[in-house]
């Protein structure tokens, strides 16, 4: 009668399986959006500059969250008086720092008592094909930081950037002379682009075609037109996916093993859905990039011209975090430490932690290596006085509380 039970026991759990896997593999082929939980986090618009807006988020409703493997943390309201700001990427969409309500960035410095915002710099159409450098780090940039003081109503700030979101930081730092810029933290952000990633194989290549051309011609990049050099959002995802295209297949191949787990298909297909739909790079950016990153290595001289003003690193004096993937083969951990040798800085700290260019970031791992010790290393120095009391802030979650309440249907 035991094997009997047993067997039964086994044949429900196959048919549940079963039925799991064909509920799983019907949404994420024909209802993939509903899969997809990324940008849960609650926030509010603050800012609008053309394509570009700025995000606040608020102290949490919830007094603890649910982290990665189950974990549970405290919710804090906001104790730090330095607010952080999230500089993203230009191709890559903010999704990846709000990622998943478990895996998600900026949740989680709220939650750990930060005055969160995000500059989301929008997505560049041919209306932006003339966006060049300039026009991010000594317009828009500036911009948002004006208003992101005016809102927080404190001058000082934290800059938080990942790749060219943290080249942003430091462009910026270098040629602002922000006097107010406190803590600059960047992750995977490449500085020497000669140093062995495939970016620095590719630039090597290029560099004595180059070198021609300009002794030998009379052509210069800029001069064509900037509308010709954009490169399109799905380009940008076919080159992040080549960069390691085993581990793209692998991928599915794991989603295959795993379709009746709906957490897992549900974190696939968000991830996916981040990877599959990257936005554009204005053909000036292009130009831009393609001469004073690629060809002249500006960055790692930590000196160059940006539209006839100068950006210098060595102007730099906050304090200056850098992470690098173990694993990043896009910006090696050589190409990122650069950095920390070209800023004035005093209190400065190079820290590789494990994963790779998206990894370092967001991966199973970087909540311990590079979220935890981050916001460790930001906490001590984030002290000032917060302009609006305690007391408000616990008033206004409150407020906020009722008037969802309110609005539901139910209550």
């Amino acid at each position: 009668m035991d094997i009997v039970n047993q067997l039964l026991d086994q044949a429900l759990a196959i048919n549940h399986r079963v039925v799991d896997v064909a509920n799983n593999a019907f949404d994420r082929i024909f209802l993939p959006g509903t899969m997809v939980r990324s940008e849960q986090t609650p926030h509010e618009i603050v800012h609008t500059y053309g394509i570009t807006s700025v995000r606040y988020y608020p102290p949490l409703e919830e007094d603890e969250i649910e982290l990665a493997g189950g974990a549970r943390m405290t919710a804090l309201g906001e104790t730090h008086g330095v607010p952080l700001v999230f500089v993203p990427p230009l191709a890559a969409r903010p999704t990846i720092f709000d990622l998943m309500p478990n895996r998600s960035l900026v949740k989680y410095f709220v939650a750990r008592g930060y005055r969160v915002y995000l500059i989301d710099w929008g997505e560049p159409g041919r209306e932006q094909a003339n966006f060049g450098l300039g026009d991010y780090v000594d317009d828009l940039m500036p911009v948002a930081l004006k208003r992101i003081r005016e809102h927080a109503q404190v001058q000082d700030l934290s800059l938080f950037g990942w790749c060219l979101g943290g080249l942003f930081c430091l462009m910026y730092a270098g040629l602002s002379h922000d006097a107010h810029l406190r803590n600059i933290v960047t992750v995977a952000s490449p500085i020497d682009m000669r140093e062995g990633s495939i970016m620095g194989q590719l630039t090597a290549a290029l560099m004595k075609p180059a070198e021609i051309v300009r002794k030998l011609t009379s052509f210069r990049l800029h001069d064509l037109a900037p509308e010709k050099m954009s490169i399109p959002g799905w380009m940008n995802s076919l080159a992040f996916k080549l960069t390691n295209p085993i581990g793209s297949i692998t991928t599915y191949w794991d989603l295959v093993l795993r379709l009746w787990d709906r957490e897992f298909v549900e974190s696939h297909t968000t991830t996916s859905s981040f990877l599959n739909n990257m936005l554009a790079y204005p053909g000036r950016l292009i130009q831009d990039m393609f001469v004073k990153f690629a060809i002249d290595n500006d960055l790692s001289r930590g000196s160059f011209e940006l539209d006839g003003k100068s950006v210098k690193f060595d102007r730099i004096s906050s304090s200056v975090l850098v992470f690098a993937g173990e694993t990043d083969n896009l910006v090696t951990p050589d190409a990122a430490r650069k950095s920390l040798e070209l800023v004035a800085s005093e209190d400065k700290q190079y820290l590789v932690a494990p994963g790779g260019h998206m990894g370092v970031l967001s991966g199973a791992k970087a909540q311990a290596a590079v979220w935890e010790v981050a916001a460790d290393w930001l906490e001590s120095r984030s002290s000032i006085e917060i302009a609006r009391a305690p007391e408000k802030v616990e008033t206004e979650r409150k407020i906020r509380r009722r008037k969802r309440l309110s609005d539901d249907p139910g209550f």
